[in-house]
């Protein structure tokens, strides 16, 4: 399964966050399918490939509790008319 996800980047203290395609069974830091976007929370500044999201979700992509609250805020599901929902399995 492919999940969107926050892959952490930048030194201590410089925290920025790039927001990448990934294999559930890999780790954060491993080999990403695709990157899609970017999210630095000091500057509260964020950029997104909206296509490559919107094609990776139709595709059955899930994505994270924080990637959905930033596309929320981004407003890049409402541009095109997708409901995203978080389904959490719990095991």
């Amino acid at each position: 399964m492919v999940k969107l996800r926050l892959k952490r980047h930048g030194k201590k203290q410089r925290v920025t966050y790039r927001i990448i395609a990934i294999d559930t069974k890999s780790r954060r830091e491993g080999e990403a399918i695709k990157e899609v976007g970017f999210y630095n929370p000091r500057k509260e500044q964020t950029q997104l490939d909206p296509f490559a999201i919107i094609a990776l979700l139709k595709e059955g992509a899930q994505s994270t509790k924080t990637v959905r609250d930033i596309l929320k805020r981004a407003k890049v599901l409402e541009q095109v008319g997708i409901d995203l929902q978080l389904k959490i399995k719990f095991q």
